[in-house]
């Protein structure tokens, strides 16, 4: 079983991967939207991604009102 830490790194490296920055600028505290410069529509495809990595199945609603990658890792985390 992975712990909450190593669920937020992969999630961080997944990002990173996925929009082309180096994984040393991400950090869970921060807001995707801000620092990877997304719009709804692109976090979704995160989202996306991260469910196939995790083989997870995340709602909409749980999604809402996430911004930053400490609780997008405890909602996946949740369901693991």
């Amino acid at each position: 079983m992975r712990t909450i830490d190593q669920t937020t790194d992969e999630i961080l490296t997944l990002a990173a991967a996925h929009f082309k920055v180096p994984r040393e600028q991400l950090r869970p505290e921060d807001d995707f939207y801000k620092t990877l410069g997304i719009k709804s529509l692109q976090a979704l495809e995160l989202l996306t991604r991260l469910e196939d990595h995790f083989s997870v199945e995340l709602p909409d609603y749980e999604f809402q009102g996430v911004s930053d990658f400490r609780t997008l890792a405890e909602r996946i985390q949740a369901r693991l």
